[in-house]
């Protein structure tokens, strides 16, 4: 007791904070190597800010005194010169800011003109630069740039420069639109803390908005998940009190017994309070997604009272009956904490830890306590008459029945995981998010990351990359830039054009150019030495069937070369889980049924018993899943 107590009081001076991102559900293997190897920190969560002006009919990019003043907004959130720009949240940290006037920067510097010390378009523009920054004769800065305006720019933007391929544009003008976006990367300014707070984003772009002529909002999928992170909190202060109190009369309705409600009550949350506790003090974080948990440890305690108090059966008769339940929970649930997705495994340690400590609390503190608010007049044998008794030995078969025929009838297939699970469907926040796809490429757009492990000293590899990156480029599940005279995949990683050269190795190319719009250094090193380097490919957001014809394609592809690789991504590996545990789960819910069977059968020392356990086990888990597909 003073152990759970101890754990209780860490909760409280250590609080942990819950999550919900796509790290909270699924362990992507790609992004765990980059964590670990990358030379850049920028593999934390892509945040984006849309930027306008107030005056929505004003370009932000071809009013080059705008865009002076969005390049000094840029220098003040990284230099916070400007208190009424600058970035003042502590806990969190910019690691990278991706902007179209810096790629812009760049490929003006590779023609030798300054963009920074211009005054006007004029100053940069000229009619010299045949093809613009898509041509066949562009440096790799202006090539990247290309690709930044693409990304950062709306779809219906004249891009000007950036590709006179496109209807309507020129290279002698601008790109010309009137908003743009802003990839922000950030991290916490804690190296102990994954945890990264991303409503600061959303704080500093709402302080810009009032402070400047600009509009700024943070927008996309993860500022969504920070939204509904946000909501889930909301709910459950707003509905704690109110639940508790209703609980309180449901349970005093059903016991009848004021004190063993405040005392069940109490024991749960410090079983609750000691398992965040014990969270805490292993440094494992908790999701929204674990907090289901914790309905159930409540009914599992609720359960024990009950049997205690209001059963008419022998202390030791109780006590086995709590023991079958424990461990035939435990045995059931398991089997989830080997589960390659991170919510199913997560969720199913804290039910473990919950249950037991239940139980635990239960049998050995409890006990006496229960047994003595037991109104021993009160108690007698539960006498069924012969002709209900008949009526109700058919309860068995036809609730097998009719949990068969849910399973039955529920359509196949899973859900790959995203932020339509978590927000309601007229949210509005939806809806914005849908414009957003609409408009901007990056929005409707996924990153897979392609990892080839290699030496970085190897002209080998470096060909053996390249000629790789090529063919990525050819597959239909990525996206490409189609202007009618140029098709440009988007397809980041390493500089062409070195394959002849004797010399040239991933490390020697990618010390001249080594950065992109969506990471600064794309090679993996451990004690400084190169292992493996990182392919960024773009695949339709929406589309969970192509990222797996990508996984299977990219995967026949890397194995021709004899390459060891590493494939990742949000949409990838959402879909690959989704479609194994789709594959797999049917052997889930009997593999289940079986660990049942067995405990049981050893606990309860009668087969029997333990068959109709675990086949009740298996029938309301295949219902339960059934149940779940038919209500999406």
């Amino acid at each position: 007791m003073a152990s759970l107590v101890s754990c209780a009081l860490i909760a409280i001076a250590m609080p942990v904070e819950l999550v919900l991102n796509t790290d909270s559900i699924f362990i992507d293997p790609a992004k765990e190597r980059i964590r670990e190897e990358g030379l850049a920190d920028n593999y934390q969560g892509q945040l984006i800010l849309k930027i306008s002006h107030d005056n929505d009919d004003v370009s932000v990019t071809s009013n080059f005194s705008l865009v002076k003043e969005l390049i000094q907004l840029e220098a003040e959130l990284l230099d916070g010169t400007n208190p009424d720009t600058s970035w003042e949240y502590s806990s969190t940290v910019i690691v990278k800011l991706e902007t179209p006037f810096a790629a812009w920067e760049e490929a003006f510097n590779s023609r030798n003109k300054s963009f920074e010390n211009s005054t006007k378009w004029s100053e940069v523009l000229d009619s010299n630069n045949t093809g613009g920054w898509c041509g066949n004769q562009s440096t790799a800065e202006e090539n990247s740039a290309f690709q930044t305006t693409m990304l950062l720019l709306p779809k219906d933007s004249n891009y000007g420069i950036a590709c006179p391929s496109f209807p309507g544009a020129d290279e002698r003008l601008p790109p010309d639109a009137n908003e743009i976006l802003w990839m922000v990367w950030l991290d916490s300014s804690d190296p102990d803390d994954r945890t990264t707070n991303w409503n600061t984003l959303d704080l500093w772009a709402s302080k810009v908005s009032e402070n400047t002529e600009f509009q700024v909002d943070a927008v996309g999928v993860n500022m969504l998940f920070q939204k509904s992170k946000g909501i889930a909190e909301n709910d459950l202060n707003s509905v704690l009190i109110p639940s508790l109190f209703i609980l309180i009369v449901v349970m005093y309705l059903i016991i009848r017994d004021i004190k063993v409600c405040a005392v069940t009550l109490s024991s749960v949350g410090l079983i609750i309070a000691a398992e965040i506790g014990i969270m805490s003090i292993a440094n494992i974080p908790l999701s929204i997604i674990d907090a289901i948990a914790f309905p159930i440890i409540l009914a599992v305690a609720v359960d024990g009272a009950f049997w205690y108090c209001k059963s008419s059966r022998s202390r030791e008769e109780v006590r086995s009956v709590l023991l079958l339940a424990m461990v035939t929970t435990l045995a059931a649930v398991s089997l989830s904490l080997f589960s390659p997705i991170k919510a199913q495994s997560s969720l199913a340690l804290i039910m473990i830890i919950g249950v037991f400590l239940d139980w635990l609390v239960t049998r050995f503190v409890l006990e006496e306590f229960y047994m003595s608010r037991r109104n021993n007049s009160e108690i007698k044998p539960l006498e069924i008459p012969t002709e209900s008794n008949a009526k109700m030995k058919w309860g068995w078969p036809l609730s097998l029945t009719f949990l068969a025929v849910i399973t039955l009838i529920s359509p196949t297939g899973v859900e790959v995981l995203d932020i339509h699970q978590f927000l309601a469907e007229d949210d509005p926040a939806l809806e914005e998010f849908e414009d957003l796809q609409e408009q901007y490429l990056i929005a409707s757009s996924a990153i897979s990351w392609i990892i080839i492990d290699v030496e970085g000293d190897s002209h080998d590899d470096y060909v053996k990359v390249v000629n790789i990156q090529k063919q990525l480029g050819q597959h239909p599940s990525i996206i490409s830039f189609e202007t009618g005279l140029y098709e440009t995949p988007l397809v980041m990683g390493i500089q062409f054009g070195f394959e002849n050269q004797q010399n040239a190795t991933i490390d020697s190319v990618s010390l001249s150019d080594a950065k992109t719009p969506v990471m600064d250094d794309h090679r993996l090193q451990r004690n400084g030495k190169t292992t493996g380097y990182i392919i960024a490919v773009f695949i339709d957001g929406s589309n969970a069937n192509a990222a797996l014809r990508l996984q299977d394609d990219v995967s026949d592809l890397i194995e021709r070369y004899d390459a060891e690789y590493t494939i990742g991504g949000e949409l990838v590996t959402g879909a690959s889980l989704a479609e194994d545990f789709d594959n797999t789960r049917v052997f889930q819910i009997l593999a289940a049924g079986i660990c049942v069977f067995l405990i049981a059968t050893f606990v309860s020392k009668s087969p029997v018993r333990a068959m109709r356990i675990a086949i009740g086990t298996v029938a309301i888990g295949s219902a339960v899943d059934g149940f779940a597909s038919l209500i999406g």
